[in-house]
């Protein structure tokens, strides 16, 4: 436990270099899975390491220890960590705790809400017009879900592009992008040290949507095109507050040059660009981090086990 409860707080230090690699050089189905995976196996471990560690502060307590039948002497003499180590990290484990809830109530509220919005827009193909001259475009998650443009959007894009907009945002739907992101915020919010992953993960899914309308209509660069001109387009108008909630905003982006990781521009010159493979090598390499975590954190639950029987012997 002297070591392996510390390994997954350690990693999480080092993994988010690796959230913009995966992002770029994966292949984005790949890219999504390996990113969400990450996010919340690190996240979940790196609170579970912290509950390990303010365990070991408990026992030393003498009315908790007699509560437990431990004996608080010995395991000031057995205990792994410092006792203000695992102060800190009862400190910490409760804000995460407490983030994390957080998180996921809102999380649950807005799908909800997402989920009631679409059960009111009645239609036939699962598009929705609405009466707006701002130009937008978005997927309402649902039972079944919706994909909801305005007019404003179908009259800044034309016949074809309009095609490449809903094949994009069924894309959305199809493949439940909303859980991915869902689930990345999740680990993120007890680990903030993740948050890259979560934004890696809201770009991967439009690439994921943008790929998939590429595929659908079989050009790329009218793709590219259509998601550079919505972009312009809708620049200027006002960010839905479902979709922020929910972590993607269809083809809606900000402004920016590519070396400074605006998303759209890169989308755009990922689409101008051949399609990408899945990169065996940092989807090992990932995989290998995954597996070392969930190994590392049972490891350290089982060591705990043992100091409790130990100093419960006592």
């Amino acid at each position: 436990m002297r070591i392996a409860v510390y390994l997954p707080l350690l990693l999480s230090l080092a993994a988010p270099f690796a959230a913009r690699p995966l992002s770029e050089r994966c292949e984005p189905r790949l890219a999504t899975w390996l990113l969400t995976a990450t996010a919340i196996v690190l996240g979940t471990a790196s609170t579970i390491s912290l509950g390990l560690l303010a365990v070991t502060g408990l026992i030393r307590i003498p009315q908790l220890a007699h509560l437990g039948h431990w004996s608080s002497h010995s395991a000031q003499h057995d205990d792994p960590a410092q006792l203000s180590v695992a102060l800190l990290a009862g400190l910490l484990l409760g804000g995460a705790v407490l983030t994390a809830a957080r998180m996921l109530w809102r999380r649950v509220h807005t799908l909800a809400a997402a989920a009631l919005d679409a059960a009111c827009m009645p239609t036939r193909d699962g598009t929705v017009i609405v009466e707006n001259e701002a130009p937008d475009a978005y997927a309402l998650p649902g039972l079944p879900g919706r994909v909801v443009v305005s007019t404003g959007m179908l009259h800044t894009l034309d016949e074809t592009e309009h095609g490449i907009l809903i094949a994009h945002e069924r894309a959305h739907l199809t493949a439940h992008h909303y859980a991915f992101v869902a689930v990345a915020q999740l680990g993120a919010s007890a680990n903030p040290l993740l948050s890259s992953f979560a934004t890696a993960v809201t770009y991967t899914i439009e690439r994921w949507a943008d790929e998939n309308a590429a595929t659908t209509t079989g050009d790329r660069r009218r793709v590219a095109r259509t998601v550079g001109k919505a972009a312009l387009a809708t620049r200027q108008a006002p960010v839905r507050a479902v979709g922020s909630a929910l972590g993607f905003l269809g083809l809606h982006g900000r402004r920016g040059p590519l070396a400074s990781a605006g998303p759209v521009p890169r989308r755009v010159a990922a689409l101008l660009a051949p399609p990408l493979g899945r990169h065996n090598a940092l989807a090992t390499t990932t995989a290998a981090v995954l597996m070392t975590t969930l190994l590392a954190t049972a490891e350290a639950a089982h060591d705990l086990h043992l100091l409790l029987k130990t100093v419960g012997a006592w």
